[in-house]
């Protein structure tokens, strides 16, 4: 127990300190725009012959889609967020959540971008359709975001007293934060190798855009389901009031629905995503009016 009391602060420092946000940002931005010139580079390359590719791939055929492979990026850089502000903030941990999902989805959109089909029958073309649902699921969402972070910002009222079970609490959350740096780093690093091996380029095959797109995140959001869990049993320990129980466990629940979008495609997935936002939103919102209106502890 000593050992860990020791090891923790220094791991701490090391995986999730400001300093190493600050150069994680900065090493992961870097990389996002060297990666969208090579991107581009590559596209224009093939498109002026220059470079013979056979496999037909959408984000080898329009200079748009080269903007997915910056937004990659970006979403590594959302992940590592979401681990350093768990210990700090809930509320902003399950945020991150909803703002990884969101970008996901505009990702994708620049993808579509680069292959819409502009015609008089946009809302019978499957590619044009999805467009529209994911655009307007964005837009949704970006507003349900600010809703969150609104109700999520709202000060509540604490006892002095309670401040020893909060700091332990964010204790446990501190262990939980610095066994996911590494485990979210060994993750992406598998995944990566593992879909590399999965290219065939003698058989002009590639794996198809979903599965590209769902890389890496669906296995992120089970273990977040995971996370969720262990937090919302050791919250047990810290708290008996009904509101916040229930608060966690609705993040659990839209925790999950947002995994749940993976296994799924086209509208169903859209609809998914937005009702595991809207589905978090009620939640804090209800769990805010009874820290604001807190019930008497007895029943005449």
């Amino acid at each position: 127990m000593k050992n860990i009391s020791a090891t923790l602060p220094y791991l701490f420092k090391v995986f999730l300190s400001e300093k190493t946000k600050l150069k994680t940002e900065k090493i992961i931005l870097s990389l996002a725009l060297v990666s969208f010139f090579i991107h581009l580079g590559v596209i224009y390359l093939i498109k002026f012959g220059f470079l013979v590719h056979p496999i037909n791939s959408e984000l080898l055929s329009n200079p748009i889609s080269a903007v997915y492979t910056p937004f990659s990026f970006i979403l590594i850089y959302e992940v590592y967020l979401l681990i350093y502000y768990l210990p700090k903030s809930f509320t902003t941990y399950i945020t991150k959540q909803y703002e990884i999902i969101t970008l996901i989805i505009i990702r994708k959109l620049f993808k579509d971008l680069s292959a819409l089909e502009l015609s008089a029958e946009w809302f019978e073309i499957k590619g044009d359709l999805q467009f529209t649902y994911d655009i307007l699921a964005s837009i949704v969402l970006f507003f349900l975001i600010f809703l969150f972070q609104k109700q999520g910002r709202q000060k509540t009222i604490k006892l002095i007293e309670e401040n020893n079970v909060i700091q332990r609490f964010v204790r446990r959350k501190k262990i939980i934060a610095v066994i996911l740096v590494p485990l979210f780093f060994t993750m992406a690093l598998y995944t990566l190798i593992d879909w590399s091996a999965g290219l065939s380029i003698s058989s002009n095959t590639i794996p198809s855009f979903e599965s590209i797109n769902n890389l890496f995140f669906d296995q992120f959001f089970t273990v977040l389901i995971l996370v969720d869990v262990v937090l919302l049993l050791i919250s047990f320990f810290y708290t008996d009031q009904f509101h916040k129980i229930i608060r966690n466990s609705g993040f659990v629940i839209s925790t999950i629905l947002i995994r749940m979008s993976f296994s799924v495609t086209g509208f169903i997935s859209t609809i998914l995503i937005v009702v595991a936002v809207l589905f978090g939103l009620a939640i804090i919102a209800i769990h805010n009016k009874y820290e604001k209106n807190p019930l008497p502890n007895t029943i005449n």
